[in-house]
Parts: C-alpha cells; structure tokens; sequence
C-alpha cells in the first residue's frame, strides 16, 4: 500500500524491473481515479481550476493553500469560546464541565499554552453566583486540583446545594385552614 501524497514521476527509468514498472502502473491508474473522484466531488467553476493539474498531490496542496483555515484563527476562536463561556443560573454544571473539557482538549490540541491555574481561574469565573461559597472556599484554603477534580467537586457541590434547599411544590392552592391548636378540647 501507499498513499498518494508526493507527486508522480514523469517516468520510469529504462532499466526498470517489472515489478518497479507494475508498481508505476499502478500508481499511475490510482491516480486518474482519485483524481476523477476529486474533480467529481467540486462545483463546475472549482474544477476548471483545478482540471490542468495532473496529481493528486498537487491538487491536494493547492486546495490547502486556497480553502485552509490558518491556526492562528482556529486557536483564537477557541480561546475566545473559552475565555467567554458563562454557566447560567440553574442549569447543569456536569453539562457546563462537559463542555468546558471540550474546549480545554481543543486548546490543549492546539498548543493554546495554558496552564492548570489559568483553566481553573476561567471555569471558576464561568460560575454563577450561585457558586461564590465554594469559590471562596476554593481560594481561601488554597486547593489545587487538576480539571477533572474540580469539575466533580462542582457536580457534588451542586447535588449537596440543591437537596438542603427547600422543594417548592407547584399544584393547585389548598382551600382548607389550619386548625388552631389552642382550640383543642
């Protein structure tokens, strides 16, 4: 096997092996057909660019050249869905942690150069008010946890706030008065 990712040679030397000149023949037969495939899958104005172009090779590094996002924007569209990810008020942290691991990975990927500080900075400014108390207990005692163990500090803080708070039961208001207790006989 091989893959079509430098250009073709023109032609075999003269003193070519069959198996050197079955290989050749070869390449050049997977060529044509990549190439068709290629061609097939554009827009007529995008193949008449690209149709004077013999190798797969060629075509390839021309399209990167043209349609390729540069990395410098793919980075800075991810720091900045980073940096301005906000949880609101009342919806899931494990959903907020899932996605903030997201685009920790995607920067991490891209070579962002963050450190476990400045994420843990960011996730815990991405909070809403609703979190200061462990925020605050979080920078007071000086903790240091890596990503992961934040996130599941979060998911358990959330689960610990939400059953000491009291349920609000919604239906229909209850006609009945309480009885006084000092009535009793």
């Amino acid at each position: 096997g091989y893959v079509l990712d430098k250009p073709l040679p023109t032609a075999l030397p003269e003193r070519s092996s069959p198996e050197e000149r079955a290989t050749f023949n070869k390449w050049l037969e997977d060529n044509r057909k990549v190439r068709s495939i290629i061609l097939a899958s554009m827009t007529n104005e995008i193949q008449k660019q690209y149709d004077r172009l013999e190798d797969v090779p060629s075509i390839m590094l021309r399209m990167k050249d043209v349609y390729a996002v540069p990395g410098r924007h793919i980075r800075y569209a991810a720091t900045k869905a980073f940096f301005g990810t906000k949880m609101a008020e009342g919806s899931s942290v494990q959903s907020h942690g899932v996605k903030i691991l997201s685009l920790v990975e995607k920067l991490e990927d891209l070579k962002a150069g963050l450190d476990n500080d400045t994420y843990i900075d960011v996730i815990l400014q991405s909070l809403p008010p609703s979190y200061d108390p462990l925020i605050i207990n979080y920078n007071m005692n000086g903790l240091e946890k890596s990503i992961h163990e934040l996130i599941n500090m979060l998911v358990q803080y959330e689960t610990t706030t939400h059953k000491s708070e009291p349920a609000a039961l919604v239906g229909e208001a209850s006609t009945s008065k309480a009885k006084d207790k000092g009535a009793r006989r």
